[in-house]
This record gives structure tokens, C-alpha cells and sequence, in this order.
């Protein structure tokens, strides 16, 4: 673990960013971050700067990172394992951060990572969380990455991925989702439970999922969705889990507000693509507040911090909490 001091200056956050809702007392402020880096930026052959820059633009204190390593080639929807070395080290390095390279082979985890301005400790049995002390105050952070395959929302509209086949109905896509990344969710339960309690804990993840607070009868009336769809994985991880989606709680309204960070390498209108927010940052503590939370990407009006040159297939999630 990397364990060299904090440089740098924050940037500022975007005027988009919701405004603040909390008041200032004796709390814990953190900004938290989600990103899946695409290799660090090693599978469109990019320098892992492009990477630290996108981070810097946050400047988070805890981060949760998918996909620290490349894609093999081929990578199929069947059949797709990280290969090479994980960035972890190196951009922990270039930010003076602590880090935990999550290295167990299972179905949660795909190449990650998690980074933090704070000492970090105690990987959980699965390797899915760890133990960070801010400042004497415990803290969890979990972080995962989901399988994308099969992946319902291109099911049930058609989109050839594999041989996944098409559903026709949001029960099946539900029955889908629960099959495909339950076991996954099985562990992110029996790691969560067995870290004990925290004074705040966090999950960031690529769930290769939408949330079921985005496939609504609003968002399908404002013609983003097809369908009124209750994914499963975010309704258990916010229910059994206890945690609360930071994004949503900044911004209830998907329709006015969609987060979308899938994916800036196409466009809306593509037919083989269907745009969603799948990347997510959840928290849980006594008294949490959401002060701010945003997309960080390539280009507004779909990113609220903008970097440009941006390294990745996938947009960023960040928050700042106060517990």
C-alpha cells in the first residue's frame, strides 16, 4: 500500500453540481468517487496521466476503481478476463494516495482497485471492501464490478450482445438481472456484514445495471426508457444493504436529470447502444447529507465537472457527504 502524502490543489466543481443541502457542524466531510478508468486509458492507448488528470479534476478522498487493467483481445460478451498489470500502484503514486489493489478472483470483482487520501486496512474475506481511518473515524469502503452479460437492457430492446436472447417483458428482465449478478450481490452481503459497524461505509461500483430508480413511468414518458423496469441489484443493495444512491439523492427526478455514464463513446441516437447510468456511489452513516453530487466526463450538458481529454468508455460518479 502506497502510503505518500496527499499534493495538489483541488479544482473547482462545476455550477451544475447540485447545491449544497447540509449544514456545517461537527461533521466528517468526504468526496467520494466511482470510475471505471478502462485500463487507465490503456485500451484506446492512452497515457494513464490522461486518467490522474480526471481524478485530480474531483479530488476525492476515497475512490473505488473498475477495470485497473486491460481488456484482452478479443474481449466478447462471453468471454472477456483483465489482463496485464493493474495502475492501481501507478496512479496511486501520481496522487499521493493510499491504495488496495482488490486482486481475488470472483464474480464481484474485475480488476479493481480501491484509492484513498486516508490509511486504508483490513481487506474484507472477499476482498470487496476495506477499512479506512479518516482522522480516527472508521470508515468501510466497498467496491465492485458486475458482469455485463447478459445485459437485459440491450435484451429487451433488441440489441444483439452475444447470444444473449431477447426479453420481451420487464419480469423476465428482472428474473435476468437477479440470475446473472445475485451471486455476486451474495457476497457484496456476507462482506458487508461481516466488516461490523463503521461510522460511514461506501459502495462504488460499475454494476452493468441500471438502478430502479431510473427505468420509471417518468423516464418512459420523457422517452428515455422503453419500459417501467425495477432492476434488481440497486433495489437490494439500497433495501437489504441499507445504503442510499448519493447520485439520486442529489437529483430525484431521472427524467429531468438522467446521470447517464454509459457510454461517451456513442451517440444517443445509436441503434446497437442504449444509454443509462450504471456506474454508481451509494453511502449509509448516521446523519449523512448529501451536499453535492455530479457526472464527471467529456462534455457537458452530460458531465457537471468536464475533462477534456476524457480517458474512458464510461462516465465518472462522485459525491460529497458529510456524516
Amino acid at each position: 500500500m502506497k502510503t505518500a502524502l496527499l499534493s495538489g490543489v483541488a479544482l473547482a466543481l462545476s455550477a451544475m453540481i447540485a447545491p449544497a443541502t447540509g449544514h456545517a457542524g461537527e461533521k466528517t466531510e468526504l468526496t467520494v468517487m466511482s470510475f471505471n478508468i478502462w485500463g487507465g486509458g490503456a485500451n484506446a492507448g492512452k497515457p494513464v496521466d490522461e486518467t490522474v488528470a480526471a481524478i485530480k479534476a474531483v479530488n476525492p478522498d476515497i475512490i473505488g476503481i473498475q477495470e485497473t487493467k486491460p481488456e484482452p483481445d478479443p474481449c466478447t460478451a462471453e468471454a472477456c478476463v483483465p489482463t496485464g498489470n493493474s495502475v492501481a500502484r501507478a496512479l496511486a503514486e501520481k496522487l499521493g494516495y493510499y491504495y488496495h489493489d482488490q486482486t481475488q478472483t470472483n464474480v464481484a470483482l474485475w480488476a479493481n482497485a480501491i484509492l484513498s487520501r486516508y490509511p486504508i486496512s483490513d481487506p474484507t474475506p472477499h476482498d470487496l471492501g476495506v477499512t479506512i481511518d479518516v482522522k480516527g473515524r472508521k470508515v468501510h469502503a466497498f467496491n465492485i464490478h458486475l458482469t455485463d452479460y447478459p445485459y437485459q437492457p440491450y435484451q429487451v430492446l433488441n440489441i444483439e450482445y452475444g447470444a444473449a436472447p431477447f426479453l420481451k417483458t420487464a419480469e423476465e428482465a428482472v428474473a435476468a438481472a437477479r440470475a446473472t449478478r445475485g451471486p455476486a450481490l451474495d457476497l457484496l452481503m456476507a462482506d458487508l456484514k461481516g466488516a461490523g459497524p463503521a461510522d460511514a461505509t461506501f459502495l462504488f461500483g460499475d454494476f452493468n445495471e441500471p438502478s430502479f430508480r431510473d427505468w420509471t413511468e417518468a423516464t418512459v414518458k420523457a422517452g428515455l426508457q422503453p419500459m417501467v423496469l425495477p432492476f434488481p441489484t440497486t433495489e437490494r443493495v439500497e433495501k437489504e444493504g441499507g445504503f442510499t444512491d448519493l447520485f439520486r439523492a442529489a437529483w430525484p427526478d431521472p427524467a429531468a436529470k438522467p446521470g447517464l455514464t454509459w457510454t461517451p463513446t456513442s451517440e444517443p441516437t445509436a441503434k446497437d447502444d442504449h444509454h443509462d447510468r450504471i456506474d454508481f456511489t451509494f453511502g449509509k452513516a448516521e446523519g449523512l447529507e448529501v451536499v453535492k453530487a455530479g457526472i464527471v466526463g467529456e462534455k457537458a450538458p452530460e458531465a457537471d465537472i468536464v475533462v477534456t481529454p476524457w480517458p474512458a468508455d464510461h462516465r465518472s460518479t462522485m459525491a460529497v457527504v458529510r456524516f
